[in-house]
C-alpha cells in the first residue's frame, strides 16, 4: 500500500490565517488527477505543530472525502507527548485513514529506548499501520538502525520515512529491515539512491508542485529504469533544491501561491521568504514552465 510517490501535503490558509478548505479540496483533487500513489496530510510539511486539533482532523477529513478511496491516505500523528499522539491516532483511526506517519519526538530528545517505547505505545494503541518518520535535522534525534529493526518486529509498524540525509544509514536500513518493511525517502533529491539500495518510494515535497512528474520519477526508479529517472532528476533538481532555500514549507507554499493554487499566507513562526529568495523561487518556476501564462507574460513584460 505504501510505495511509489506520496505527497506531504501543505496546508493552505486564507489571508486571515484560517484554514482554506476550498483550496485544500482543489489541491487534493489535483493530486488524485495527477496519479499520485498516496497522500500524507498533516505531516510537518502540513504545519501540524500550528494546527489546532479540530483543524488537523478537518484537513484529514477533507483529504479522505476528496480522495474517496482512490488513493491511500496516511495522516500525520507525531510529536513529543506520547499520550497526545495516541489520542490523535485514535481519532484518525476512527476517521478511516489507511495509516499514520509519526515524526520522532522533537526537543525532548529521547534515548533510543525512549524512542522504541514511544512508538511501541502508539502502535499498541491502534490497529492501523504506523510509519516512523526519522528526520534528525528537524527533531534533534536519530532513529538508529538497531532501534528501527526492533520496531519493525511490531506487527503494525510497517515502514519508515528516512530523511536522515545519511546514505550510509540508508544503506544499513535497507540491508537490515525485513523485505516487507516500507523504506521511503524523505528527501526528493535522494529518492533514486534510496530506491537503488532497496527502498520502495518517496514522501515528497516537490510533488505538491509537480505530482505527475515526481510520481513518474519514483516509479521509473522502482522499475529499474534509472537512466529515465536520472533524466527526470536532472530536469527537476532545481525545483527540489529551491524548495529548501528556506525552512520547509515556506518555499513550496510560496511556489504554489505563485502558481495560483493557494493564497500566500503563512502562520507564525513560518513567514514569507526573504525577497531575494522569493526571486529565486520565481526564477526556477519560470524556467520550469510552472508559472501561469498570464503571470509569466507579465514578468517577461516587466523584465523587458
Amino acid at each position: 500500500m505504501f510505495k511509489g510517490c506520496g505527497t506531504a501535503l501543505i496546508t493552505p490558509f486564507r489571508k486571515d490565517l484560517s484554514l482554506d478548505e476550498a483550496a485544500m479540496r482543489r489541491l487534493v483533487e489535483r493530486q488524485v488527477q495527477a496519479g499520485i500513489d498516496f497522500l500524507v496530510p498533516c505531516g510537518t510539511t502540513g504545519e501540524s505543530p500550528t494546527l489546532t486539533r479540530a483543524e488537523h482532523l478537518r484537513v484529514v477529513e477533507i483529504t479522505l472525502e476528496v480522495a474517496k478511496g482512490k488513493v491511500p491516505v496516511v495522516a500525520g500523528a507525531g510529536g513529543y507527548n506520547t499520550s497526545e499522539v495516541i489520542e490523535l491516532a485514535h481519532e484518525l483511526q476512527r476517521m478511516g485513514v489507511d495509516g499514520i506517519l509519526s515524526v520522532t519526538p522533537y526537543y525532548n530528545k529521547p534515548t533510543q529506548e525512549g524512542l522504541y517505547q514511544h512508538y511501541k505505545a502508539i502502535a499498541g494503541a491502534v490497529q492501523v499501520p504506523v510509519i516512523v518518520y526519522n528526520v534528525q535535522g528537524r527533531t534533534g534525534v536519530n532513529v538508529e538502525t538497531t532501534t528501527l529493526k526492533r520496531l519493525s518486529e511490531i506487527d503494525n509498524i510497517v515502514g519508515v520515512k528516512e530523511a536522515s540525509g545519511n546514505i550510509g544509514q540508508m544503506a544499513a536500513v535497507c540491508h537490515n529491515m525485513p523485505a516487507n518493511f516500507a523504506i521511503l525517502s524523505g528527501d526528493d533529491a535522494l529518492t533514486i539512491p534510496l530506491i537503488s539500495l532497496g527502498g520502495c518510494g518517496l514522501i515528497s515535497v516537490a510533488s505538491n508542485e509537480i505530482p505527475a512528474e515526481m510520481t513518474k520519477l519514483t516509479n521509473l526508479a522502482m522499475k529499474g529504469d534509472f537512466a529515465g529517472a536520472r533524466a527526470m532528476q536532472k530536469q527537476w533538481l532545481p525545483l527540489m533544491d529551491i524548495n529548501f532555500v528556506e525552512s520547509n514549507p515556506i518555499p513550496v507554499k510560496t511556489a504554489l501561491a505563485m502558481m495560483g493554487l493557494i493564497e500566500p499566507a503563512y502562520r507564525l513562526p513560518m513567514c514569507p521568504p526573504q525577497p531575494q529568495n522569493q526571486a529565486k523561487i520565481e526564477a526556477v518556476l519560470k524556467s520550469a514552465g510552472l508559472l501561469p501564462v498570464s503571470v509569466a507574460a507579465s514578468r517577461s513584460t516587466h523584465a523587458d
